[in-house]
């Protein structure tokens, strides 16, 4: 089938597009045996999963509520993979932006909205910078691996949280009562996001569209987003070209920080108005952190394409949870059918790669073949350097007879031109130095 799908190149690409919605029906398909296994039709199933996700006004607002989020953090997952490093710390990276985000709100609860608003998102945006920096330096300065650092960084984000929502910023009410249950107060009513009455349905999914936009724009037409691919597809080359390495690692897992931070404050502001938890970074994330690194698969690791990967896998959590409601299937097939969908999306994106390198193969065979026909001669005549041909002898230093030592032949390097934006843009990084 690979074989195939190189012979036709279309064929190959508009495959390739549709890989993950492929992988993630042949995920359902799993998910209806399951279902077969567990008495349930899975036509029903399925029928109450789309209605749960699309059936009504409400129900298409809460998908895409849900899918906020996993488009914020997957457009920082887009920049952290484009440089080649690998960011799973959006949980703790969520968090961090979500603390300071709630504080700020708690602190000023007079404040004009139209002035605390934006301060707070800004605020989020930073938390998550500072959080996501730290296993940027790790990587660039240390040479500590960055999924290690950013899962223990979850860790201590969440041990974070719960220490401030049981302590310093737990809601003085919960306190009185006795209850203590780790939540803050509710912010200001006047704090909450602009939303789409009556649903939940509010502003921060429409700046999440906007930024997808603006993340295309950092990656695709300027030279900071030149030179973080440049880092992703070649680091030893880009350094050879004068780009800053380390810079671009600590700048690419800084700004993947802080969307996820973004996404943090945003959920905060226009859905739950206070921060709360079980205990857990799910309780209060809702495992957005790691969805929204599939979100980005799905999207094939672009911010426009992340946007309806986003939109889709968050009709999928709504539509799952309608599913049990219908099926009173076990809570543990919703977290499997999740599981399966990650699973299957994972493998097309490593399918992709692997099909991607033989399309490369197969473009540079005939180009190999046809190399000792190119220049003034043709092949097999004197001096052409065609395949098989010895080369001239080379010239003696020193009197001819002399015994002297050859000269050694001089080599002509091509620098191939896909070096030469390389080294425009490292003339530019080094006049702005």
């Amino acid at each position: 089938m690979v074989d195939f799908l190189v012979k036709y190149p279309r064929l190959g690409r508009l495959f390739d597009l549709f890989l993950p919605l492929l992988a993630t029906l042949a995920a359902l398909g799993v998910g209806a045996i399951m279902l077969q296994l567990l008495g349930a039709n899975p036509f029903v199933a399925y029928s109450a999963l789309l209605k749960g996700a699309f059936g009504s006004q409400n129900a298409l607002a809460d998908t895409i509520v849900r899918a906020t989020p996993l488009l914020l953090v997957g457009l920082g997952i887009c920049i952290a993979f484009r440089a080649g490093v690998i960011n799973i710390g959006g949980e703790g990276q969520f968090i961090a932006g979500a603390l300071p985000a709630t504080l700020l709100g708690l602190s000023f609860p007079d404040a004009p909205a139209i002035v605390l608003v934006p301060a707070a998102l800004m605020f989020g945006f930073l938390g998550g910078a500072v959080w996501g920096s730290i296993p940027g330096l790790l990587k660039a300065y240390f040479n500590v691996n960055e999924i290690l650092s950013t899962i223990m960084l979850n860790m201590i984000a969440v041990q974070m949280m719960n220490f401030l929502l049981r302590g310093p910023m737990i809601d003085p009410v919960q306190l009185q009562a006795s209850s203590a249950i780790p939540q803050t107060a509710r912010l200001n009513t006047a704090f909450d996001l602009p939303r789409w009455i009556p649903t939940r349905l509010h502003a921060g999914a429409l700046l999440a569209v906007v930024l997808a936009f603006v993340v295309y724009i950092l990656l695709w037409r300027t030279t900071i987003g030149y030179r973080i691919r440049a880092v992703g597809f070649n680091p030893a080359a880009s350094r050879y070209a004068g780009i800053n390495v380390k810079r671009n690692i600590v700048l690419a897992l800084l700004l993947s920080g802080a969307f996820a931070g973004l996404a943090g404050a945003v959920q905060v502001y226009g859905v739950s108005h206070r921060m709360i938890t079980d205990g857990s970074a799910a309780g209060f994330t809702g495992s957005a952190g790691f969805n929204g690194i599939v979100a980005a698969l799905f999207g094939k690791l672009h911010p426009l394409g992340t946007i309806p990967a986003a939109f889709i896998f968050g009709a999928l959590i709504v539509g799952a949870n309608s599913l049990q409601r219908a099926m009173q299937v076990p809570a543990a097939l919703i977290t499997a059918l999740n599981g399966l969908v990650v699973v299957f999306v994972v493998s097309s994106d490593i399918f992709s790669r692997r099909l991607a390198r033989r399309r490369q193969i197969g473009v540079a065979e005939p180009g190999s073949r046809g190399a000792g026909e190119q220049g003034g001669r043709g092949a097999g005549e004197p001096g052409s350097g065609g395949a098989g041909e010895r080369p001239p002898p080379a010239a003696t230093i020193g009197p001819p007879d002399s015994g002297a030592t050859p000269a050694p032949t001089a080599t002509v390097v091509d620098v191939s031109p896909a070096m030469k934006p390389v080294a425009r843009a490292a003339g530019q990084e080094a006049s702005s130095d």
